[in-house]
């Protein structure tokens, strides 16, 4: 029997669609550590789910805007739950521009254990200064009405693989009840902060 063009391409495509047939395999998603002076985190970075709060991070990372930052603000609601916070904060030299919001409503990601979000206060404002959810924080701080007051939550864009131990370890930190910054964060910055070393892409696999 001779075979038409049509034929043979119906046939290429039906072994394409066999399950193990060998296909370009999609690139893994980043893993960043952060080196800490309490150990390491290791965070893997959704760059397809959350592409524009994601790229803002590894810009941070990758221009080493992160390193010597410190943790400055830990909210322990319970053991194993609230959130810790890290970034320039009153370093204004290392901030970058503000980037575009990512509700989650849109990434589909959600504040559970371990997620990174960017904190931010108007749409459009988040720019370097990085939240890590201790327990399911869902609820306070997905996308939900009232939830901040705009009811389009936090950009969530990362989550913690690896070093959990290390994020309990921060959020245990004991804090400082009169230190603030300008009246900010009273009763909620550590007494001795908890610095970040280090923070680079780390291959993985």
């Amino acid at each position: 029997m001779r075979l038409t063009r049509r034929m043979v391409l119906a046939a290429l495509v039906a072994v394409a669609s066999v399950p193990g047939f060998s296909q370009t395999p999609e690139p893994p998603l980043p893993h960043v550590a952060i080196v800490t002076t309490a150990g390491t985190l290791t965070v893997e970075v959704e760059t397809k789910r959350a592409p524009i709060s994601a790229a803002n991070f590894l810009r941070y990372v990758d221009q080493k805007r992160l390193d010597g930052v410190s943790f400055y603000r830990i909210v322990k609601v319970g053991p194993e739950f609230g959130f810790v916070q890290f970034g320039p904060h009153t370093d204004a030299k290392k901030y970058l521009p503000p980037i575009k919001h990512e509700s989650t409503s849109q990434t589909g990601l959600s504040h559970t254990d371990g997620t990174l979000s960017i904190a931010r206060l108007g749409l459009g404002t988040a720019r370097g200064e990085f939240t890590i959810s201790v327990g399911d924080q869902r609820r306070a701080l997905d996308a939900a009405p009232g939830v901040p007051a705009d009811g389009q939550g936090y950009a969530a864009f990362a989550r913690i693989v690896g070093g959990r131990d290390v994020l309990l370890k921060i959020l245990d930190t004991p804090v400082d009840p009169a230190k603030s910054t300008s009246g900010a964060f009273r009763g909620e910055m550590p007494a001795a902060p908890v610095k970040v070393l280090t923070a680079r892409r780390v291959t993985t696999g």
